[in-house]
């Protein structure tokens, strides 16, 4: 048997028919296509951390469950006592192990349409079944929409992302509760871009039996350590950590989000300066007559003219900047951009370069 036919044999269709997940090369661009925090540490902080870094016992495995981070980060985020932290490899890891669990039940899985991509990606990566929810025209909530597909599918895992990517808006708490209150799944609020939103819904976790919470600190200036992490009580997070890869936060992670969170002050500015320079730069846009979409996110979503956000791409793309093009990915999406918020000498740059093309 030949290697094809090997492969055929062996790997999944599922996985044969998809594709491996995508980064644009950004090298030599401004990027404000991944929701980064554009901010660097202090040079004097980053020479202390490298200390810290270089003393890692590499030749050891890391702590298994991450102590030196469980205390700082549930004073950081005022995580209740009552509810206890499972750690993942980014978020990514955290929806993964989630979805893992649905293998066995049966249970499909449901999640805002459109949402983050990786809801769907990684349900069809283990074959488990997907429904996406559908919005309304204002990017909020289709409740009947929501509870009819949910009681039809009866879903095992309900990811619902507060603030949504890519809309960047909040869901209506009142429609959401209904949700929570009428299902029988277990429902995901994924808090990714809680940095830059007043929302918070770790109480629902301690008051409703079907609620768990999933936080990361990439979008806070941390992207590089991939940690992301579920919040839930002790009941649900002792089920799932059943499952968790042993020894997934390697050491220099550890060391890393330790010594972040000790200077934790300095992430809470710098997100703070990102909720400005939003402002700022949704502002701007406006005033060039270029439609934003209202967002709660490190992100904005502009609508273009029609049938021009690819020709916007490309030429933002010939001026040094990179965004991502959302037209194409969701009727929804037609004909927009999605601009990450970066630093004010990159929103200038951005808004020069949207002159020299959008100008009448």
């Amino acid at each position: 048997m030949n290697r094809q036919a090997l492969i055929q044999a062996l790997i999944p269709q599922s996985v044969r028919d998809g594709q491996a997940y995508q980064v644009a090369d950004a090298t030599g661009l401004i990027k404000l296509d991944a929701m980064e925090n554009p901010f660097v540490w202090p040079e004097s902080l980053q020479e202390t951390l490298a200390a810290q870094l270089s003393r890692a016992a590499l030749n050891r495995y890391p702590d298994p469950h991450a102590t030196q981070v469980r205390q700082p980060l549930r004073d950081w985020m005022q995580i209740p006592e009552s509810l206890e932290m499972l750690f993942g490899n980014g978020s990514d890891e955290v929806i993964a192990l989630l979805i893992s669990n649905c293998i066995a039940t049966g249970r499909a899985v449901c999640a805002p349409d459109p949402s983050f991509v990786m809801f769907r990606v990684l349900a069809h990566q283990y074959q488990v079944p997907f429904y996406g929810l559908p919005l309304d025209d204002a990017h909020d909530i289709d409740l009947d929409r929501w509870l009819s597909v949910i009681e039809e599918t009866q879903p095992g895992i309900i990811f619902v992302p507060q603030p949504n990517n890519p809309t960047g808006n909040l869901f209506q708490t009142e429609r959401l509760q209904r949700v929570v209150d009428q299902t029988q799944a277990l429902v995901v609020i994924d808090e990714a871009y809680t940095a830059f939103t007043d929302a918070n819904y770790l109480a629902w976790a301690e008051e409703a039996p079907n609620v768990v919470i999933m936080r990361t600190l990439s979008k806070v200036g941390m992207a590089g350590s991939r940690f992301g992490m579920l919040i839930g009580h002790p009941d649900w997070i002792g089920e799932f950590d059943k499952i968790r890869l042993p020894y997934n936060i390697n050491a220099l992670t550890q060391i890393a989000v330790r010594f972040a969170l000790e200077h934790a002050d300095v992430l809470e500015s710098q997100s703070a300066a990102i909720r400005t320079e939003r402002a700022r730069l949704s502002d701007a846009l406006r005033m060039r007559r270029i439609d934003v979409w209202p967002s709660e996110a490190n992100f904005v979503v502009v609508q273009t003219p029609p049938s021009q956000a690819r020709a916007w791409f490309e030429k933002l793309k010939q001026h040094g900047i990179l965004v991502k093009c959302l037209d194409g990915a969701h009727p929804s999406l037609a004909d927009t951009l999605r601009i990450t918020v970066g630093a004010p000498h990159e929103t200038d740059a951005l808004l020069s370069a949207l002159d020299q093309f959008t100008a009448d």
